[in-house]
């Protein structure tokens, strides 16, 4: 309609401007030109008034062109901001607005709102809920003018329904060539879904990393190939390795031989069951002592395909150990149940039997040899069943302090003879200071005779025998018995000290059975060292002082 209206305007200045040109020239040549020159003078004013039309026509069709270009760039840019999914806007070097696209207009809530030659402050007169955020846009554009350069920020905006936007915002000042302020380009980008994935994304990696980083038990990454991508830190803890040297090795270098040769049908039965496998094993710790490890392994599945296996290992070693104490519990109940049925009605003819012997002994002087080996093995079966009623009766132990060194030398003392007898040398290393512990002193020379005797024993074809005493960290002290004799195989040392267990011809392995009980109530450990055909060591660790709560707690579970 303006446009319209200009146009008419120039067409009645034309007509009125020609008319006055032709008439007021016209009456000047007749008032002031000879009549000799008329003719050339009027000839001379209508080429000068076509030249001159023809200019200004010439320059309003430029204009016009110019003009028609104009409006159809602005419309295709009109069409290109309109179309994008961001929030474009432009400004002048005041900070009005020039131009927005319909995104920008309807976040703003502007849509009706003649925006153009407004600055944000005006404009957030039209818009109450909008109104803080216009005006903190003015402040945020005065920041990227400072800066003189492309200015990138994350602004929050607040949405009616409660929520709130957040916009990606690239602000990108223009200046002229004096540098003054030419006008301001902002483009902001909706990434408040992207940022809320983000954030998702990231606390599903801190849970990952949680149960990762904190399970109680050892997880672990394998690849395809069974090399370790992954390792959490309870790794070191069960284990004793660094978790980082083992990192990106095979898992080859952390099993043992028996197992190795299992690995590739273990990775394919994960792979192709795609279901949990659970097995057994057992693995050296750092320090040489094995750990029993529960694994159960399944295949990682990215994307449909299988990138590996993920699988923890839960630490079995003390629950193991626990139920083979439970059980040689078990098996030492039976026993106290059975000795304490029997032991009795054993002793009871045994002692007719044995007077008997005595007297026809003294009466018959014939059969002396055939007595005296009754006499033996009478003996014999007194003394199991005396060892049988010390494991069936609950002992009510009365500790008193008492020198150790005198108690293993009464030993020594008592066993030399045998040892002789074996052509055995029993050496003692005692410190030159007094070892005083609280303890009951016969059930200590009780295993000590064990120990020791089973020493001599093993060295029947003669050798030595080393007692060491020594004093060690943590109020214990160690008694270490080593003899060069037959040595104990694998298999038998790891039954050691069962009741009925024993490599003797004539053993009732209830020697050991009492040694462990006597170990066990003083709150003790005993441990076995040996190689077959290369000795065995013996090593007994007592503490100085008992610990009463611990006794009783263990003989009201021996009562039971």
């Amino acid at each position: 309609m303006e446009i319209s209206m200009e146009k008419k305007k120039l067409i009645i200045l034309y007509f009125i401007t020609s008319i006055i040109w032709i008439y007021g020239s016209n009456y000047l040549i007749k008032q002031f030109v000879p009549s000799s020159f008329t003719d050339i003078v009027e000839r001379s004013k209508e080429f000068f008034y076509i030249v001159v039309t023809g200019g200004f026509l010439y320059f309003f069709i430029s204009k016009n062109e110019e003009l028609t270009v104009s409006q159809e760039d602005q419309k295709r840019l009109s069409t290109l901001i309109n179309s994008m999914v961001d929030f474009v806007n432009f400004k002048d070097g005041e900070g009005k607005w020039i131009e927005s696209n319909e995104f920008g207009l309807q976040l703003f809530q502007l849509e009706n709102v003649d925006y153009r030659g407004k600055k944000d402050s005006e404009l957030a007169e039209y818009t109450d809920f909008y109104a803080d955020a216009l005006r903190y846009c003015e402040i945020s554009d005065e920041e990227a003018w400072k800066n003189g350069e492309i200015t990138r920020i994350e602004e929050v905006l607040p949405v009616p329904d409660g929520s709130a936007k957040t916009f990606d915002t690239i602000k990108v000042p223009l200046f002229n060539p004096d540098g003054s302020r030419e006008g301001l380009v902002i483009i902001g980008r909706d990434i408040t879904e992207r940022k809320n994935m983000a954030r998702l994304l990231a606390e599903s990696q801190q849970q990952y990393k949680s149960l990762f980083e904190y399970s109680p038990d050892i997880v672990y990454l394998l690849d395809m190939n069974g090399n370790i991508t992954n390792l959490n830190p309870h790794f070191d803890v069960i284990t004793g390795y660094n978790r980082e040297e083992l990192i990106g090795k095979n898992v080859k270098t952390l099993l043992p031989k028996r197992y190795i040769r299992y690995l590739p049908k273990f990775i394919s039965t994960v792979v192709e069951e795609i279901k949990p496998v659970i097995y057994e094993i057992k693995i050296p710790h750092a320090n040489g002592a094995a750990v029993i490890l529960q694994c159960t392994s399944l295949p990682i599945i990215i994307n449909g395909n299988i990138a590996g296996i993920i699988g923890y290992g839960k630490d079995l070693t003390t629950l193991r150990k626990t139920e083979e104490r439970l059980r040689r519990t078990e098996k030492l109940s039976i026993v106290g149940e059975l000795s304490a049925s029997v032991a009795h009605e054993i002793r009871n003819p045994l002692t007719s039997l044995k007077g008997f012997v005595q007297l026809l002994q003294v009466e018959d002087v014939k059969h002396q040899f055939y007595y005296q080996i009754m006499l033996d093995e009478l003996n014999r079966i007194n003394h199991i069943v005396g060892e049988l009623l010390l494991l069936a009766k609950p002992q009510l132990l009365k500790y008193t302090m008492a020198d150790l060194q005198k108690i293993l030398k009464d030993v020594i003392s008592l066993l030399s003879t045998e040892a002789s007898l074996y052509n055995v040398q029993i050496d003692s290393f005692f410190p030159e200071e007094d070892l005083l512990i609280e303890c009951e002193p016969n059930q200590l020379k009780q295993l000590f005779i064990n120990v020791i005797k089973n020493s001599i024993e093993a060295s029947q074809n003669g050798g030595k025998i080393s007692l060491v005493l020594e004093s060690v960290k943590d109020d214990h002290v160690q008694i270490t018995v080593k003899d060069s004799g037959c040595g104990i195989s694998k298999e038998r040392l790891a039954k050691i000290g069962e009741p009925f267990y024993s490599s003797k011809e004539k053993g009732t392995g209830l020697g050991l059975t009492v040694s462990f009980k006597i170990v066990q109530s003083h709150q003790g450990t005993i441990r076995f060292d040996s190689q077959k055909n290369q000795g065995t060591s013996v090593h007994i660790s007592l503490p100085v002082q008992q610990n009463y709560a611990k006794n009783h707690h263990r003989s009201e579970t021996e009562k039971v």
